[in-house]
């Protein structure tokens, strides 16, 4: 349907993620058909990169070299924790054994890039536990590390829990604990060698390793999402599809787009958007922000800039605005400065 629109029809992706609802579940017969499609209606040959999101425990030698048949070169595995006991009481639906022998194929099969996510603060994690994934994690030596900071969204199982339950804080670390420990992660990793390189990641080799679909999206590119819940972006437009799989197929069964909502933001809010992302990187260019938007950020963001560097998380050097580790670490939590008031403790699905 997209394909067959003026304003993709023609067009070239330059990234293809697959993320979300672990698509690694999918046969290789299926990844096969879901590529070729693909390919056959807006071409990779322009793509700079694809990454996959892999549960572990879905993967075999056979899935892994399809996937690198497909064209994947930025393979990311959603390891989360190396101990079997708080996989499981987290829901997590893979085991340590197979986290290793997942890696071990895909470093025989050769794709570019591996990237594996931990999550500081699950369920029953201690210090000692979070020590030892750092330590594996090292040991491992992947191309990249994303670090996540245990959330609980309201709208997930653990949080229905709590409220049957009449908990009102969630069954996790706090936040100065998982500050603390992903502080950690990140002196270890760079002890051995490793450059960090937003606030979530961590580099081996910051001149080959790269993350174009972060890179880019933060950048403003169109992000033509397809899968149920998906959030794209495309034109100027930011859209969601469906989050229920019925009213998803039955739309594109009547050959209709499933967009569930949408919202054009004005240049205030792009400019707003695409600053606060990218501050997420650590330092910017106010240059940049000014010749794109026409807007100086040290202007139109005063007030919240000088709040956090009086907080002492933000210095302006020239025509960078550099955020610190302290800073990084609880960067989420300091972009709310730069929200317009209607949009502060602001809940959306």
């Amino acid at each position: 349907i997209y394909a067959n629109k003026p304003f993709i029809g023609g067009r070239k992706p330059s990234f293809v993620y697959f993320g979300g609802g672990t698509p690694s579940y999918l046969s290789s017969s299926q990844l096969f058909h879901l590529t070729d499609g693909m390919k056959a209606l807006l071409p990779w040959d322009e793509v700079k990169e694809v990454t996959f999101e892999c549960e572990p425990g879905t993967l075999t030698d056979k899935k892994l070299k399809t996937l690198h048949e497909i064209g994947v070169t930025r393979l990311s595995l959603g390891v989360e924790n190396f101990d079997d006991h708080i996989l499981e009481i987290n829901g997590r639906a893979h085991r340590g054994g197979e986290i290793d022998r997942a890696y071990g194929y895909a470093r025989e099969v050769g794709f570019q890039q591996i990237n594996i996510d931990l999550i500081a603060g699950m369920l029953e994690e201690t210090e000692d536990n979070w020590k030892a994934c750092v330590a594996k994690a090292i040991e491992m030596a992947p191309d990249s590390i994303t670090i996540y900071q245990m959330e609980v969204p309201y709208n997930t199982t653990i949080y229905k829990r709590m409220k049957e339950e009449g908990k009102l804080a969630a069954p996790v670390a706090d936040w100065e604990t998982k500050r603390r420990w992903t502080d950690y992660a990140y002196n270890e990793l760079a002890k051995n060698g490793y450059t960090v390189t937003s606030a979530y990641t961590a580099v081996k080799d910051s001149s080959k390793v790269t993350f174009e679909y972060r890179d880019q999206l933060w950048a403003g590119a169109d992000l033509l999402s397809v899968g149920v819940a998906s959030f794209g972006h495309i034109g100027g437009t930011h859209y969601q599809n469906h989050h229920d799989f019925d009213p998803y197929v039955e739309q594109l069964g009547n050959g209709e787009l499933p967009v569930y909502r949408a919202l054009t933001p004005s240049d205030d809010e792009r400019l707003i958007r695409e600053f606060i992302l990218q501050l997420k990187l650590g330092s910017v260019s106010l240059q940049y922000f000014t010749d794109k938007f026409g807007t100086n950020p040290a202007e139109r963001f005063a007030e919240p800039l000088q709040q956090i560097a009086d907080w002492g998380f933000l210095s302006i050097e020239g025509d960078r605005v550099n955020i610190n580790r302290e800073g990084l670490l609880q960067v989420d939590r300091l972009l709310h400065e730069f929200f317009l008031p209607e949009h502060r403790n602001a809940r959306y699905a």
